[in-house]
């Protein structure tokens, strides 16, 4: 059994701490919402009225927040945290390359072995414990983190050294993002064109059109079955943590001089749905955009 202080217990980060205490681990977790901590308590966990209070003693710290400066100032900028002598600390939040490379490099000059390792795989993936785990960081740090995270996911890997995971996660985002959008725009203009959705599925599904975003997360209902789409696309990925997403990755491109072109462009489109009220939306969601508005009469 491990003892590991875990900080954040969102949508995301409530089903993988619950998931390391189902596997045996003591979990002494922090949020800063009572309702979070009242039902970690309910699962079984032991809910701590401090940050310090949740990681002091424990062999390994997993963080799951906001953002880049939620990071830093929770587990960096307090000086005087009782981080345990050996403690492994794994970051799994998406944050900016900067405030990544700030993380590690504060902590590893206190002797603490830190790791990034953003999640792919959706509330969905969490609560099944079939996570993707980019990980950045040492050898050494990722043997030590490798038991833990394989209980919260099925695929772990060891994207390279510190800052390589969410190097690999902005990326990797940044696709899905700009496939949503391209399959979105294909589906509303097929429903235009009088097509039979279901049959169009069936052709592009098993044709050169075929991507995760379709066949696997469908943004038209009906066509997969597990697909937010189903459920009034509440649920799994936020639109608003999309934008964020393809932003970290519209900064990385500015700041390392590679081309983001449409990825600059979805990231304009998510703004929109976003300012249209869609923000909690799921991603997929994006599709509404494309389908109100109003079709052309035939010339």
């Amino acid at each position: 059994m491990t003892t590991i202080g875990f900080i954040g217990l969102g949508n995301m980060g409530m089903p993988m701490a619950s998931n390391l205490h189902r596997a045996g681990h003591e979990v002494r977790c922090f949020d800063t919402s009572a309702a979070a901590l009242a039902e970690a308590a309910e699962r079984g966990m032991s809910p701590c009225t401090s940050v310090a209070a949740a990681i002091e003693g424990a062999q390994c710290v997993v963080s799951m927040l906001p953002s880049g400066r939620h990071v830093l100032d929770v587990l960096v900028t307090p000086q005087d945290l009782p981080y345990a002598p050996g403690c492994v600390v794994i970051d799994c939040s998406t944050i900016d390359i900067a405030s990544c490379a700030a993380f590690h490099q504060a902590l590893s000059r206190r002797g603490i072995a830190t790791l990034d390792a953003p999640v792919s795989g959706g509330v969905t993936g969490a609560a099944a414990g079939a996570l993707t785990f980019m990980v950045g960081g040492t050898e050494e740090g990722f043997a030590r983190a490798l038991p833990l995270l394989q209980v919260m996911g099925k695929n772990v890997i060891h994207a390279g050294d510190a800052g390589a995971g969410q190097a690999a996660k902005i990326c990797n985002n940044m696709i899905t993002g700009i496939s949503m959008v391209a399959v979105a725009e294909a589906l509303s203009l097929a429903k235009r064109l009088g097509l039979d959705l279901r049959k169009f599925f069936d052709i592009a599904s098993t044709s050169s059109g075929q991507c995760w975003s379709l066949t696997s997360y469908s943004p038209e209902p009906g066509l997969v079955a597990s697909s937010p789409s189903n459920r009034g696309y509440e649920g799994g990925f936020a639109s608003e943590l999309m934008l964020k997403d393809l932003r970290l990755a519209e900064q990385a491109a500015i700041a390392s001089g590679a081309p983001a072109l449409l990825g600059g462009a979805a990231a304009s489109l998510y703004a929109m749905h976003c300012q249209a009220g869609k923000r909690r939306l799921d991603f997929s969601s994006i599709i509404q955009m494309m389908d109100d508005r109003p079709a052309r009469a035939a010339v």
